[in-house]
């Protein structure tokens, strides 16, 4: 076993290699944002869909563009307005006069990473659209299913301090996507740079393209053979059972407090973040840091709270947070 890990650890520096590559191109044009750049690799290494939350001029969008300049992606960025309608994200059938018959034309989301901004702008039935792209990969047209690009990745964004004109992501919808992130404002030093660098126009046109598609997609699979001890795979298991039965787990005050806990996709998602939290700390096994760093943000979105909870300012953070330090660490 030994054996298998050491030639593992070789395996993933070798292919993990440009990662740090990307995080010194992204430095050029995205001041701090640590977190959410390492987040949204994660989602990219992983092939899971990542949900951003925060205030606007937090560089989300600059970000996400940026990203997919650095691996060289096809990028699409579609504004979610009211108006907007599901043909004018997957496409539809219009007819061709010269043939006499209806042949498809594909929409925006035919890409590799679509940013859907402020996703929570358009009604039901638009976010429903992007429901079979996320989950199957492929989008039906007529009578006729087309595969996405390889990889394909969504990465949305909502606005969490306005609520008129908007609509709420239905939890099932939410559900699908691997990781949802808080942005946070930017240092004082850092906001200092920010406007340096704005207002004295040093920001570079374009970044270089460090990694290839064929790279990202090789990624996925090395992340996929990345060691998890049969211990931390139960470890796992216990964190999402105690969201669901918190008595069981010796968090008997949570019972009142969580109305749904987190569904199986949280138990593969955890995983698979976990290894790729590794991944990109070079590393070919997980360890239970690489779990806790990253459970915040599978979960976050997962735990339903009661009213209950609303009332007392409990927060999914809150409950995060006592089952970690609750579950016994293998």
């Amino acid at each position: 076993m030994t054996t298998e890990v050491g030639h593992l650890n070789e395996m993933i520096r070798e292919r993990s290699a440009f990662v740090d590559d990307m995080r010194h191109e992204l430095e050029r044009v995205v001041v701090g944002q640590k977190y959410m750049v390492e987040r949204l690799l994660i989602g990219l290494l992983t092939g899971g869909h990542v949900l951003l939350e925060g205030v606007p001029g937090l560089a989300k969008t600059l970000t996400v563009k940026s990203l997919s300049q650095c691996v060289d992606l096809d990028f699409q960025r579609i504004q979610f307005t009211p108006d907007l309608l599901p043909a004018d994200l997957i496409g539809t059938m219009i007819y061709d006069q010269q043939t006499r018959e209806f042949v498809p034309r594909k929409g925006p989301v035919f890409t590799n990473v679509l940013l859907a901004d402020e996703i929570n702008r358009a009604p039901a039935k638009v976010q429903s659209a992007l429901l079979e792209a996320m989950q199957e990969h492929q989008v039906t047209i007529g009578e006729t299913s087309y595969k996405m690009p390889p990889p394909f990745l969504v990465l949305a964004t909502q606005n969490p301090i306005e609520q008129e004109g908007t609509y709420p992501l239905p939890e099932a919808q939410v559900d699908r996507f691997m990781l949802m992130i808080r942005v946070g404002y930017p240092t004082r030093e850092e906001e200092r740079l920010i406007m340096d660098r704005v207002t004295e126009r040093t920001m570079p046109e374009a970044l270089e393209a460090v990694a290839t598609p064929e790279q990202i997609l090789a990624s996925q699979k090395a992340v996929r053979e990345i060691y998890i001890d049969d211990k931390l795979k139960d470890y796992i298991v216990d964190i999402i059972f105690a969201t669901r039965n918190p008595e069981e787990h010796g968090l008997g005050e949570l019972k009142d407090f969580i109305e749904f806990g987190a569904s199986p996709r949280a138990t593969i998602y955890l995983n698979l973040a976990a290894k790729a939290h590794a991944f990109i700390r070079r590393r070919g096994y997980v360890t239970p840091e690489d779990i806790k760093a990253i459970a915040y943000d599978v979960l976050r979105h997962r735990v339903i709270l009661t009213f209950a909870a609303e009332a007392e300012e409990y927060t999914s953070e809150r409950v995060i947070e006592q089952i970690l330090e609750t579950i016994e660490v293998p």
